[in-house]
């Protein structure tokens, strides 16, 4: 490993001024409007279609993931000739708001028309039935060409009233409505109505409430918290200061959180871990202000209050507290592990406007979505937090030889509003406009490199040589290491925001931390085995009656670091703490913390300030930690016949492997999945979703040796369902008596698995 230096250029503290050569963000005022367009009837993928934008005729290509009746948005430079926005024959109307796009060319107003009327002029080209855009008064509107007009003719139109806040101009919030229907004649004399989707007033009504009364269950103590089942839905309720167990309180909760989720059906996921529920910690909704917050229900259904350590129940989330910084574009942040049920999320996301941008029943109707649609709704709502393409955009110029150093400039001298607007890359000295292309390789290339173990910051997990864990050595190999931690969780945020793809496959904790999912004493054993081991086998010792202050431990553990050992206190003091039985389980979570956030706290906590400085966390709460990993760094390409290839067999299947039926059901069970179940089953038995580039052949398991996958028969009263050992890619798969339960209990346990839920 080298020691790795930035170039010798100082980071400019301008928004990209004083770059040498030009190098860094450069912030491009608005001169340009957005449209939103809708694709015409008997336009395909890849073909081209023309479209009014303002004043001018634009011609767009239809992306090959859309089709007709979808809406696109478009962006349109200012029009040299006119400005952009300048007063054209017969749009005098606009003279006192010049924010408004232009009236499309042939459009007239009528005099004297209440509502207002006007005469459209139909394109050349235009055929009777088809459909042709227009813009009035700053609204986009289809119109539908009378079987009995050809071009040239004009008709008479009445557009639906403008919304209050049109000066905005068109946005990603206020899309082109479906066609309106027209009649004509040679002459103006024939009259027709219009419609068109208008932008929804931002001053929604309040949603409406449902009010519940319930009785306080017993044990229950003033101010403390119990769960019950409102409308279907698991909310967590505070007993008032003045109430106690037999009484009666009520409380409300918005109508559309106790409604069912209209995709609950459609979502074999969620069906399996509500048939299947069982001990263990969920995510609820706080009855007093609607928040997220973790809670434990025991075998009772009652929440577990217990805040001793336990091996099997205890649960960690990450806390991260934001602090305004010195410098207005980086906001700094305090971060913690803490108990599961001390850590909340927000369950709505408002607009600078201060409107609601994401509600808590739009979260809720997300989160039972399947993994394509959640994914949609993701980008949806991502766009509609996107800085408009008129308000200004980004370009962003580096050197190719200098990548990771200027990006680093750029990309942090970068304000949050900077980061979600849109970014177009130029690689200096090179020809090329972005049209996409540059900012897919800018994102791999930097990934890459930044990812790369030479470069000192990241370096392969001991027990799974795909996934990548911080280096906690990392300030001894690269200067300023903290900038490039909050340098890659911007260029992580940024990438699921714009729908690109992040190079590198992190170890699974870390996709924990990002979601604010609990962190268990079981991950310890992906990131370090032997650690987890020692610890159980203290556990054994424990539970035996032996006495553990025999064994001469203190609350401190030992790093090596570039070769030299540190001894570190797990605790204040903690060299002065002997471990004994009575203090064992404040040992082991002491331990639990060390491993899974203090030996790398800065680094993270860096990390996770940029990632929320592009999204929002409670955006976060729809997916669970396999699907975080899938949209970040894509579905896998699998190769089935190279996977069965290069699979190997032992327990029960020892002897004829491939041709036991059970393997055989197997194989034939995950031909059946889609390319989601293959990824998760993946991420089941390896710890990621990732594939090496040479294959299965060469996957590695813990000690870096070749482990190639592996099913591993055993008797169904051994184990009831498939279960993983993620440190030896092996799975241990019962002798089922037919394909359909292998199928079932197979799609159960890949299933709770991302629930963090257990099958034994």
């Amino acid at each position: 490993m080298f020691m790795f230096k930035k170039k010798k250029e100082k980071p400019s503290k301008g928004g990209g001024g004083g770059k040498v050569n030009g190098v860094g963000a450069n912030s491009v005022a608005g001169g340009s409007t957005v449209f939103r367009v809708t694709v015409p009837d008997n336009v395909k993928p890849g073909e081209e279609f023309q479209v009014y934008a303002g004043s001018r005729i634009v011609r767009v290509r239809c992306p090959m993931d859309s089709r007709p009746g979808q809406s696109l948005q478009i962006t349109v430079p200012a029009d040299p000739a006119g400005g952009g926005g300048g007063d054209m024959p017969g749009n005098s109307q606009h003279s006192n708001n010049s924010l408004l796009p232009p009236d499309s060319p042939g459009v007239r107003r009528i005099a004297d028309t209440n509502p207002p009327a006007y005469m459209v002029a139909i394109p050349e080209g235009t055929a009777a039935g088809q459909q042709f855009p227009v813009t009035i008064q700053g609204q986009q509107l289809m119109v539908t060409c009378p079987p009995s007009a050809r071009p040239g003719m004009s008709v008479r139109i009445v557009p639906p009233p403008p919304p209050a806040d049109l000066t905005r101009g068109p946005t990603t919030d206020s899309p082109m409505g479906p066609g309106m229907n027209s009649s004509s004649n040679s002459g103006s004399s024939s009259a027709a109505t219009g419609g068109g989707h208008r932008r929804k007033d931002s001053r929604s009504d309040k949603e409406k409430t449902q009010l519940f009364e319930v009785e306080v269950p017993k044990g229950v103590q003033p101010g403390a918290p119990f769960a019950l089942l409102a409308g279907g839905v698991r909310v967590l309720v505070t007993c008032p200061p003045n109430a106690g167990p037999g009484q009666r309180i009520r409380f409300k909760l918005p109508l559309a959180l106790t409604q069912k989720p209209k995709h609950a059906e459609d979502n074999e996921m969620v069906q399996i871990k509500l048939k299947y529920d069982k001990d263990g910690w969920t995510r609820t909704v706080r009855a007093t202000d609607l928040k997220f917050q973790w809670v434990r229900m025991d075998d009772k259904g009652d929440i577990d209050l217990n805040k001793r350590f336990n091996f099997e129940k205890s649960a960690y989330v990450r806390r991260l507290d934001f602090r305004a910084g010195e410098d207005p574009r980086i906001r700094t942040g305090i971060l913690s592990l803490v108990p599961a049920t001390e850590s909340v999320v927000d369950s709505k996301i408002r607009a600078s406007d201060g409107r609601d941008l994401v509600t808590y029943s739009q979260l809720a109707d997300a989160q039972v979505k399947n993994f394509d649609d959640k994914a949609q709704w993701f980008q949806d709502t991502c766009a509609k937090l996107c800085v408009e393409w008129n308000e200004g955009h980004m370009r962003m110029n580096v050197r190719r030889q200098f990548l990771l150093g200027d990006s680093v400039d750029a990309v942090m001298s970068l304000s949050r509003k900077d980061l979600r607007k849109l970014w177009r890359f130029e690689f200096i000295g090179e020809m090329g406009i972005d049209a996409g292309g540059l900012a897919r390789e800018w994102f791999e290339l930097v990934c890459r490199e930044i990812f790369d173990p030479d470069t000192g910051l990241w370096m392969s997990s001991a027990t799974n040589q795909m996934s990548m864990t911080i280096n906690p050595a990392s300030e001894f190999c690269c200067e300023d290491h903290l900038v490039y931690y909050r340098f890659l969780g911007r260029v992580m945020g940024k990438a699921m925001f714009d729908r690109q793809l992040v190079n590198g496959h992190m170890v699974k904790h870390l996709y924990k931390h990002i979601l604010g999912w609990p962190i268990q004493f079981k991950d310890l054993e992906s990131v370090d085995e032997e650690y987890y081991n020692n610890l159980k086998q203290l556990q054994s010792m424990a539970e035996r009656g032996e006495d553990l202050s025999m064994l001469c431990l203190d609350f401190t553990t030992t790093s090596e670091i570039m070769g030299v050992k540190k001894e570190v206190e797990l605790v204040p003091g903690g060299s002065d703490i002997d471990v004994t039985n009575e203090n064992f389980p404040e040992y082991v979570e002491a331990c639990l913390k060390y491993k899974l956030m203090d030996c790398v706290k800065p680094q993270l906590n860096e990390l996770l300030l940029g990632f929320f400085d592009v999204i929002p966390e409670p955006l976060l709460t729809i997916f669970d930690f396999q699907e975080l990993e899938l949209l970040m760094c894509g579905l896998p390409k699998i190769d089935m016949e190279d996977w069965q290839r290069e699979t190997e067999y032992s327990g029960e299947y020892d002897e004829i492997g491939p041709d036991h039926p059970t393997v055989q059901w197997f194989w034939e069970t995950l031909e059946e999945w889609d390319a989601e179940m293959k990824a998760r089953l993946l991420q089941f038995v390896t710890g990621t979703s990732g594939v090496p580039s040479r294959g299965f052949g060469v996957l590695q398991g813990n000690d870096g040796n070749i482990r190639k996958f592996t099913i591993h028969g055993v008797p169904v009263d051994v184990c009831l369902y498939p279960r993983a050992h993620t440190c030896f890619n092996r799975i241990d798969l019962p002798l089922f008596e037919s394909k359909e339960e292998l199928a079932e209990k197979l799609k159960l346990a890949v299933t709770m698995s991302a629930t963090g839920f257990d099958i034994e």
